[in-house]
């Protein structure tokens, strides 16, 4: 008899940006060697787990992330990226339209990117130096851009409007796939995490803040008694 149906989370592996101590936010940079590296590690690490549904974000280094991971597992999937026809842009129109499939090939497992699990936005940090940024605005206004709930970088978001496009994706498309009895992979970013984390577990906005989704660790969730727990 099959377990029931768990939600894997997982932070993207140390990009570029991370191991310069820049700020990325949307800026769209490839993983290092070193998150290569560890995505491979963390990838045999849940190796057994079974995939049936991928979901990552628009950046490189989610994806880079989830494609490392899952070529990692057991079961020998292949992810199959699916292109949004909805989105307005005529190359992913184009891309859903003749990337079809015909037959039935084997261990085919869907990929679904979406925006809505980018990292926060950080404005005017995208790109600056984290020391540097201490330096000038000190720490205690850095940790309220980064841990706060509600305040916002200088023109970028706050942990709540982040939450504002995750939650209704997990809603609508992730809570849906899992009580179809899917097993549901995501690779995304701490910001995004941590929101769709406070969801799940119900934290309030003063413990969100404490709330830190380790770099290129699975988290895996699964639903007893009607909510879904940390594994």
């Amino acid at each position: 008899m099959r377990e029931m149906p768990h939600l894997i989370l997982m932070r993207h592996c140390q990009s570029a940006w991370n191991a310069l101590n820049l700020f990325t936010g949307w800026v769209d940079v490839p993983l290092s060697k070193k998150g290569i590296d560890d995505a491979i590690k963390a990838g045999q690490d849940i190796a057994d787990l079974q995939i049936d549904e991928i979901h990552t974000s628009l950046l490189i280094r989610a994806q880079m992330t989830a494609m490392i991971v899952v070529a990692q597992n057991s079961s020998g999937v292949v992810p199959v990226f699916k292109h949004d026809s909805e989105s307005g842009d005529e190359n992913q129109r184009k891309m859903n339209e003749l990337a079809y499939i015909h037959g039935e090939p084997e261990n085919v497992i869907p990929v679904y990117i979406s925006w809505r699990l980018n990292e926060r936005m950080y404005g005017d940090l995208q790109g600056q130096n984290k020391t540097a940024i201490l330096e000038e605005y000190g720490a205690e206004q850095v940790h309220i851009w980064r841990r706060s709930f509600d305040v916002t970088p200088p023109n970028g978001e706050s942990l709540e409007l982040v939450a504002g496009r995750t939650i209704p994706y997990l809603e609508e498309t992730i809570f849906p796939a899992l009580e179809s009895g899917k097993n549901v992979f995501i690779t995304a970013h701490g910001n995004s995490l941590r929101s769709i984390i406070m969801y799940l577990e119900g934290l309030s906005i003063e413990e969100v803040k404490g709330l830190e989704v380790p770099i290129g660790e699975p988290i895996i969730f699964d639903k007893v008694n009607g909510k879904y727990t940390r594994r």
